[in-house]
Order: C-alpha cells, then structure tokens, then sequence
C-alpha cells in the first residue's frame, strides 16, 4: 500500500498553543492522537508530495484570523480566514497536480477541530460557552508540515518554513 501524506500549515506558537490547549481539553482522549493542526490537503501520494519543491513558499509569515467557532454537529471547531493561504493552497494544488481525493478536491473551508465526535448536546454546549465573548485574533502560518499518515497518528515527514 503506497504510503499516504497530510498537508498542514505551521501556526504561530501563541495561536496553535491557544488552540492545541482548548482541543487537549475537549476533544475525546481516547481519539486525540494529534496535536492542534489547520490542514491544508488531507491525502496525497508521494509523487504530488515531491512536487512540493515547485511550490513558491512566502517570504515570511502569512497572516490569518481566527475568526469564529464553528458547530460541526458533533464537535466545533475555530474558523480560520486568510486570503493569502488560500492563494498558497491554490498555487502548491497546481505545483502537485494529479489526482486529489474527493476531500481535497471541495471547496476549503479552513478550521481547526478543537472537539469531534462527541454527543450533539456537549458539541452545542462548548460552542456556546468559547461563542460567548468569542474575540476574532491575528494569528499567522510560519511554514507547511508535512505528515506520513500511520492509520491514526500522524509522524513528522517535513517542515517546510517560511523564510
């Protein structure tokens, strides 16, 4: 079976500490075997992942907000707005080419899942409760990470840095 790979971009250290903190709180233990992390493509073969080296990288950081929870039905997550990261998912698409999955292949919707697959009563409940006095906060993506999907976790594979 060809080994299979994640897409994620690197958050500022305040912003993935904030959000890494609210998931270690509510997502379920049992299932959180990852750590905070806004994806940027969800499968992808080692063939697109080497063409990951075309892909012009930003000069620097590249500003998102975190804009507002979202109730996932089963879980919530924080939304994430950036124009330029969505020109940079836009450009490493068109540098890796082939085939995407039916997910990558949808409209992006960037977010990070602080809580997942919980009943819809406590989903509805912790939106409320981070909704209430919820305030938008600049953030910014530092580089891409790259992940060798293990059936579950996720292993370290690249760091690709802004410079």
């Amino acid at each position: 079976m060809e080994t299979t790979y994640i897409l994620t971009a690197e958050l500022d250290p305040e912003s993935f500490t904030w959000l890494d903190t609210l998931r270690q709180q509510h997502f379920p233990p049992e299932r959180n075997l990852l750590p905070a992390h806004l994806t940027m493509f969800h499968q992808l073969s080692p063939a697109q992942t080497a063409r990951l080296d075309d892909c012009e990288l930003p000069d620097g950081p590249v500003p998102i907000l975190l804009s507002t929870p979202i109730l996932l039905g089963s879980g919530v997550s924080i939304r994430i707005q950036s124009p330029e990261l969505g020109r940079l998912r836009t450009a490493a698409r068109q540098a890796m080419s082939g085939e995407f999955s039916k997910q990558d292949s949808q409209g992006w919707r960037p977010h990070v899942t602080i809580q997942n697959r919980v009943p819809a009563e406590a989903a509805k409940e912790l939106y409320r409760t981070i909704e209430n006095g919820f305030e938008e906060s600049a953030g910014a993506v530092t580089g891409l990470l790259l992940w060798e999907y293990l059936g579950g976790p996720w292993r370290m594979a690249r760091r690709l840095p802004f410079a």
